[in-house]
C-alpha cells in the first residue's frame, strides 16, 4: 500500500522541515538553506536553494496560492521567498532577535504566525508586512503551531506540554496540557465536521516527547464557547514523536520520530496500518501533498523520503463503509463503539456496550428501542443516532446498487446528480466541483494540473445514461420485490 518514489539528499546537514503546494515540494535543514523541488518530477528548480538564513533554519510553509514560501531560523528572521524565482519578498524580524521555531499562514494567506524560544508570539499581517499582534505563552519555547480550516482560531505548542488556542484576534481561548514532557507539533484535518446545530467540529492532532499522538475534536461557536476533547491516543512509537501530518481528508494519519520510524494510522479506529523502517536517523518532520496520495519525511540523516499511498481508498468515501469490506450486518460491538465515536457520540459507549449492540442490532435500532431499551433521555441524542442510522441504510442500498463508475462523481465518490464537465475533460457532480474551486483550488481533482479555464458545461448525455440506468435499477427491485 505504501511505496518509496523518491528519495533527496541535497541537504548538507539534518532536515528540519518539509512542505507542500499544489505544485511544489519545500525542505529546509540545519544547513541554513531551504530547497525547493517541483512537483512534476521532484526534480529541483533552477533557483534552488534559497540563501538568505545565517542559522539553521527549522521550518517552512506555503501560502494559500502556493507564491509565497515563509521560512524562520534561528536567527530570529521569517523570510517571505517568491517561488517563481526564489527571490526575497521580505524579511520579518522578532522584535527581540529571539530564535525562531515554527511559522504558519493563515487559511486565506492574510496573516502569518511565528513562534520563538522564548515562548512569544507574533502575528504579522502579509500584505502590510506590519506586526498586527503579539503574545506570549504562560511556559516554555513554541515549538509548534496550526491553524484551524475556518481561520478563526489556531493552536501553539510549547516545550512545557500546553496547547494553547487562540482566535483570529489573538485572544486567549483556551489551555491543555496535553503532553507531560512536552508538545512536538500538531496539525489539523483540512476537512471539518458539522453537526446539525451549525457548530463546526474539527480534528487535530498532537504529538510529544512523551512518545504518543493524540487526535481531538475541538468545535468552537459563539453559541456554544470553545470545546476540547481527546477522541483517541496512538501509541506505537518508542520515543517522542516530532513530527504528525493529516492526508487531505483526514482519514489517514503520518507520525515520525526519534526511534527512526514512520507510523500511518487510520484516524477512525486509530489503527496502525504501516511501519516504515528507511530512515537511519531521527524522523523530524512529514507532509501530506494536498488533494494527492503523496506524503514526504525528513530526517537527520540528511534524507527526504517522498511516498506513495496506493490505496486511493484512503482518499475517498466514508471510512467506515466505503474502507471497510466487512459488512454492516457483522459489525462487532467494538465496530459499533467506532462507529458512535466518528459521529461525535462517544458519550452512548457504554450504552451500546452495555446492552450488546452489534451491527445487527444497531440496523434494527427504532425510536422506541432508544427510548425504552436504551434508556436514552436525550431527544437530540436519540434523533442523531436515527439520522446516522438511516444514512448507514442508504449508503448499503447504494453499495448493492454496484454503480458504474462512470456515474460516480471523483470527488464525492457518490451517484451524480448534476454531472458537469470541466476543464479537465472529466465530469463532476456540480456541487462538488463548484465547491472544489470556491475553496481556491483552481487545480483538476484528477490531474493536479491548474484548470485554465472556470467554466463548467451540463454533461446532459451523461445525465440521460445515469437516469435510464436508475429506471432500470427501479424496474428490476420491482419485479424482485414479494
Amino acid at each position: 500500500m505504501v511505496k518509496l518514489i523518491c528519495t533527496l539528499a541535497d541537504h548538507k546537514d539534518d532536515v528540519n522541515y518539509c512542505a507542500f503546494s499544489s505544485s511544489y515540494l519545500a525542505t529546509c535543514s540545519l544547513d541554513k538553506t531551504v530547497r525547493l523541488y517541483s512537483l512534476n518530477n521532484f526534480g529541483e528548480v533552477s533557483y534552488s536553494p534559497l540563501k538568505g538564513h545565517t542559522y539553521a533554519v527549522h521550518c517552512c510553509c506555503f501560502s494559500t496560492s502556493g507564491h509565497i514560501l515563509a521560512s524562520c531560523s534561528t536567527d530570529g528572521n521569517t523570510i517571505l521567498w517568491n517561488t517563481q524565482d526564489g527571490l526575497k519578498m521580505a524579511v520579518l524580524e522578532h522584535p527581540c532577535r529571539n530564535p525562531l521555531r515554527i511559522c504558519r499562514f493563515s487559511p486565506d494567506s492574510t496573516y502569518l504566525v511565528s513562534g520563538a524560544a522564548d515562548g512569544s508570539i507574533n502575528v504579522w499581517n502579509v500584505q502590510t508586512l506590519k506586526l498586527y499582534r503579539s503574545g506570549n505563552v504562560k511556559d516554555g519555547s513554541l515549538v509548534a503551531c496550526a491553524f484551524a480550516p475556518n481561520g478563526r482560531f489556531f493552536v501553539t505548542g510549547s516545550s512545557c506540554g500546553d496547547l494553547t488556542f487562540w482566535d483570529d484576534k489573538m485572544k486567549y481561548l483556551y489551555n491543555e496540557k496535553a503532553h507531560d514532557l512536552g508538545v512536538t507539533c500538531c496539525d489539523f484535518s483540512s476537512r471539518p465536521h458539522s453537526d446539525k446545530q451549525d457548530a463546526d467540529y474539527f480534528r487535530m492532532a498532537s504529538s510529544g516527547q512523551d512518545g504518543i499522538s493524540k487526535i481531538w475534536l475541538i468545535s468552537s461557536s459563539d453559541s456554544t464557547g470553545f470545546d476540547l476533547r481527546c477522541r483517541c491516543t496512538l501509541s506505537g512509537h518508542t520515543a517522542p514523536v516530532l513530527a504528525c501530518a493529516f492526508s487531505s481528508n483526514g482519514q489517514v494519519l503520518v507520525t515520525g520520530s526519534v526511534d527512526k520510524t514512520v507510523m500511518i494510522f487510520e484516524t477512525n479506529t486509530g489503527s496502525n496500518l504501516h511501519i516504515l523502517t528507511q530512515h537511519t536517523r531521527y524522523v523530524t518532520t512529514c507532509a501530506f501533498a494536498p488533494d494527492m496520495p503523496l506524503f514526504a519525511t525528513g530526517s537527520m540523516d540528511k534524507c527526504v523520503h517522498i511516498w506513495e499511498l496506493e490505496s486511493e481508498q484512503l482518499f475517498t468515501g466514508s471510512p467506515l463503509i466505503r474502507e471497510s469490506k466487512i459488512s454492516i450486518d457483522n459489525w462487532t460491538e467494538d465496530d459499533v463503539s467506532i462507529w458512535l465515536q466518528t459521529h461525535n457520540l462517544q458519550d452512548l459507549v457504554e450504552i451500546f456496550k452495555r446492552n450488546n449492540i452489534d451491527g445487527k442490532e444497531l440496523l434494527n435500532l427504532t425510536k422506541e428501542s432508544l427510548t425504552d431499551d436504551l434508556k436514552i433521555e436525550s431527544l437530540g441524542l436519540r434523533s442523531k443516532v436515527l439520522r446516522n442510522i438511516e444514512e448507514l441504510r442508504n449508503e448499503m442500498k447504494a453499495a448493492s446498487l454496484d454503480i458504474p463508475d462512470e456515474f460516480l462523481c471523483p470527488i464525492t465518490k457518490e451517484l451524480m446528480k448534476e454531472p458537469v464537465i470541466a476543464a479537465d475533460g472529466y465530469s463532476y457532480e456540480k456541487e462538488a466541483i463548484e465547491n472544489w474551486i470556491i475553496k481556491k483550488r483552481r487545480s483538476s481533482p484528477m490531474t493536479n494540473l491548474p484548470l485554465q479555464r472556470l467554466v463548467l458545461t451540463p454533461n446532459r448525455a451523461l445525465k440521460m445514461a445515469i437516469n435510464r440506468w436508475l429506471e432500470t435499477q427501479q424496474k428490476y427491485n420491482e419485479k424482485q420485490a414479494p
